[in-house]
């Protein structure tokens, strides 16, 4: 229900335009009437939370990328603006096309950004880097700013545990994005390959991933072990979110009821062609 309204921030047309007038290229492709973002402009504005911190940072903070990809997008990104502007370009964005979607005040907002604020109110910041950028800034002042900077809190804390969860099963970014990809029933090298990852490298991921019992023989498929140890990685990422739900307590449903038709009317961003939203989880414009 949170990844609509912050996952927007990515397609959002009004993102681009402010993307575009700092200098960085436009859109490079649209899917179903969704622009795609611009890829140094994206490394770069969902990094700048962190503040203008080097590619590498960015890589191992988003997780799933090929560094091979982000470095060099990253400082492009730091030559043509500075991480105060564009990390202010990126909310502009989102809230405008939040408030052009919903309006300014949509009903219920004071209640969902009360809820909001007491399921961020108790997470940590250590080890969870996106987060922790995100907690050290300002909340907008505007109501559907709040709401978009709670939500996007709460997204990146879940993206960060997510992180934690598969490097503690011993996988690598290339590992996740092969077992993650047959794990929501997509074509191997499919999603996957918007990381960055080449031919090669998937060779090798795929041959460990194999000795591991994890795919089967020729790789196209999770063995029945290997469904059930992904599977464990999303049980333990949901298990870190523990003190938000325990927070929120009998009120989280009433949280749902409310961000679910915002989340309907934003939509989920392009679709595959089988028409399909992309997965919800960290590492957007697509997760890991």
């Amino acid at each position: 229900m949170i990844e609509p309204l912050t996952g927007q921030v990515y397609f959002s047309p009004e993102c681009h335009r402010n993307y575009e007038a700092l200098g960085f290229g436009p859109s490079p492709s649209t899917n179903a009437g969704v622009a795609a973002p611009n890829m140094q402009a994206y490394f770069t504005s969902r990094g700048s939370v962190m503040g203008q911190v080097p590619g590498e940072v960015v890589t191992a903070a988003f997780g799933v990328f090929n560094p091979e990809i982000v470095v060099p997008a990253v400082a492009y990104g730091w030559k043509t603006t500075d991480a105060a502007t564009i990390c202010a370009a990126r909310d502009d964005g989102a809230i405008g096309q939040l408030t052009r979607l919903l309006g300014a005040e949509p009903e219920g907002i004071d209640r969902a950004n009360e809820l909001l604020a007491r399921a961020v109110e108790p997470l940590r910041p250590e080890g969870h880097p996106l987060y922790a950028g995100l907690r050290s800034l300002p909340v907008p002042p505007s109501k559907m700013g709040t709401l978009f900077r709670l939500a996007d809190m709460l997204r990146e804390y879940r993206g960060d545990c997510h992180t934690a969860a598969w490097i503690t099963a011993g996988l690598n970014a290339t590992h996740i994005g092969l077992i993650s990809e047959l794990y929501w029933g997509m074509p191997p090298r499919s999603y996957s390959r918007s990381r960055g990852w080449t031919d090669e490298q998937f060779d090798v991921a795929e041959q460990q991933l194999r000795s591991r019992g994890i795919l089967d023989a020729d790789g196209t498929g999770l063995t029945d072990a290997g469904r059930e140890f992904r599977e464990a990685i999303e049980v333990t990422t949901d298990e870190q979110m523990r003190p938000a739900i325990d927070a929120l307590g009998d009120d989280a449903e009433e949280l749902y009821a409310l961000l679910a038709p915002w989340g309907a009317a934003v939509g989920g961003g392009p679709r595959d062609p089988q028409g399909r939203p992309p997965p919800p989880g960290p590492g957007a414009p697509g997760p890991a």
